[in-house]
């Protein structure tokens, strides 16, 4: 009898540490910081983003991009400054990784340079899109990921507004989910 209590004993104990491991595996990062390292190179702007995982599949977050150099040629136009939060929703087996899709919303500066009157003229508007991508990430929590995806300006035109109203988004971040 005793020998029958100590193997239920022991097999209970076994069971109850094996469910503990089960759920502290299955417990995950919820946050995610990244930096898009393709507006830095390509732009010369700071582009940050923080996203929140609020299950296996989908997340939201936010996007701030800053233009840090004023250098442009006398034909670009360009974004300056832009805020963008965001929903994803992913597709893969794993958690809040691999193929997603995106739907945006983006209130955004941009500037271009007008001929007629040899200045620049700028324009603050806001913009709707959807934007489709991959993001892949390490054990250790390091991300990489990469976007694209278009948006339409919603705001009035203004005289003085700069005629383009499909936005872009896009970009090759890296970052880590803690």
């Amino acid at each position: 009898m005793k020998k029958v209590f100590l193997f239920a004993l022991l097999f209970v104990t076994t069971i109850s540490i094996a469910q503990e491991k089960t759920i502290t595996k299955n417990t995950h990062k919820k946050h995610e910081l990244k930096l898009n390292a393709f507006s830095l190179i390509a732009f010369k702007a700071f582009d940050v983003s923080y996203e929140y995982l609020i299950d296996e599949e989908s997340s939201f977050g936010t996007s701030l991009f800053l233009r840090a150099s004023e250098d442009m040629n006398a034909t670009d136009f360009y974004k300056t400054f832009s805020i963008t939060p965001y929903y994803r929703r992913y597709f893969s087996k794993g958690y809040a990784k691999g193929f997603f899709i995106e739907g945006f919303a983006t209130v955004l500066n941009l500037k271009e340079y007008d001929f007629s009157v040899s200045n620049y003229k700028s324009e603050t508007n806001f913009a709707l899109g959807i934007s489709a991508g991959g993001k892949f990430v390490t054990k250790k929590g390091f991300i990489a990921e990469i976007f694209l995806g278009l948006g339409r300006k919603l705001g009035s035109e203004t005289p003085n507004g700069i005629n383009i109203p499909i936005v872009g988004r896009g970009g090759i971040t890296l970052g880590y989910r803690f």
